[in-house]
């Protein structure tokens, strides 16, 4: 049995933005936020419902996704592959636009109903070892949540690294299924007795995918794999360019300095695309804080 990388966007999109599956979202949603009794969900509506895009169009699909439980909670469940400048910002615009969106001008407020945003990111974003942080609005002084009508929830998955027979909880086994499916060769046994995560690795399976869904699914793959053979090409780039100058200085202290100033140069290019100051200078070879100094 072969399976899809779950964190492809496409993927991630037809696996949990299903219509004729929705208990898998129900599940993530129910494990993420650790709903327990009556404060479950046991039924969402999809706003945006999976649909295989044309590929001339891709550009233009949305692929988050956005639900509505039966007491009017809404939900933003995004997954992000590339660390992008200001992501943080993104998702507080996002979900202060679904916010306002729910009524017209000159309707009441009382219409206002909560929204959840999830975004399950494949870099590290925030301070600490915990890959799930759920972020709040709470009152300082009594640590209460008076205003309850945002909250936040990041799954880091670069922090996950538990094996298959170290995973515990529900969530655990959710995270395993995310981010490690595509090198697996079946249904984990321990993933057996959780009917909607089973459910997800049979629509993770590629037989469950038509023929042109896996054309689509192959075309992103070849996108992600171009926008990853590019920063390999400027990196080298950059280092032949430091090279040169090196040579051009007649002396090995012009060598090693034109090798730095062009590693240097591919870090600030992969700063300018929308790369972590962290992630480019490990990417160049060069410290953080020698970026930081000229950035």
């Amino acid at each position: 049995m072969q399976f899809v990388d779950v964190k492809t966007d496409i993927a991630f999109k037809k696996i949990f933005g299903s219509e004729q599956h929705t208990e898998i979202l129900i599940g993530f949603l129910n494990a993420v936020l650790e709903l327990e009794g009556d404060r479950r969900i046991k039924s969402v509506t999809l706003r945006n419902p999976w649909q295989p895009p044309d590929i001339p169009i891709l550009k233009e699909t949305i692929l988050d996704i956005r639900a509505v439980d039966c007491r009017d909670i809404n939900f933003i469940v995004e997954m992000q592959v590339k660390d992008t400048k200001f992501f943080d910002k993104r998702a507080m615009y996002y979900t202060s636009k679904a916010y306002t969106s729910q009524i017209k001008k000159g309707e009441d407020y009382p219409k206002l109903n909560q929204v959840i945003f999830i975004g399950v990111l494949a870099f590290n974003s925030f301070e600490g070892d915990n890959y799930l942080t759920r972020h709040l609005i709470l009152n300082r002084e009594t640590m209460k949540q008076d205003l309850r009508d945002f909250e936040f929830n990041f799954i880091e998955l670069k922090k996950f690294d538990k094996q298959e027979e170290e995973l515990e909880t529900v969530i655990d086994k959710w995270i395993y299924f995310i981010k490690n499916a595509d090198n697996l060769s079946m249904i984990p046994k321990n993933a057996v007795d959780i009917p909607e995560l089973n459910e997800a690795y049979k629509l993770a399976s590629m037989n469950a995918w038509t023929e042109v869904e896996l054309e689509i699914y192959e075309y992103w793959q070849i996108r992600d794999a171009g926008d990853r053979y590019k920063i390999q090409e400027e990196f080298e780039k950059g280092i032949e360019q430091g090279k040169l100058e090196g040579k051009l200085e007649g002396k090995l202290e012009g060598n090693l300095e034109g090798k730095l100033e062009g590693k240097i140069e591919v870090a600030r290019r992969l700063i300018d695309k929308g790369m972590s100051v962290e992630e480019a200078a490990e990417i160049a070879g060069v410290s953080v804080e020698m970026l930081k100094s000229g950035v």
